[in-house]
């Protein structure tokens, strides 16, 4: 099941991030495994420097990989999330 809505997701769901990745004229994609544990919308503080009214903020999904790391992404409109496992 693909997830439209990085919101739609719950706690111990089991997902796979796919993301593609761009450096300069460079570009791959890389897949993560892992437990969904939270959602947050971080803020970026005063060492961005940017103006008062130019807000930006970084939709950050928070997971456990396979391997026991705790690990963090930040979405974009590149970003695809499937649902493995729905929690019971």
């Amino acid at each position: 099941m693909r997830v439209g809505d990085y919101r739609q997701l719950r706690p111990g769901q089991r997902v796979r991030i796919t993301q593609t990745v761009r450096v300069g004229q460079d570009c791959w994609t890389t897949t993560i495994t892992g437990v969904f544990r939270e959602a947050q919308v971080l803020v970026p503080g005063l060492s961005t420097e940017r103006a008062p009214d130019d807000p930006f903020s970084a939709p950050t999904l928070h997971f456990i990989k396979d391997n026991g790391e705790l690990s963090s992404v930040v979405v974009d409109k590149r970003t695809q999330i499937e649902v493995l496992e729905t929690v019971a």
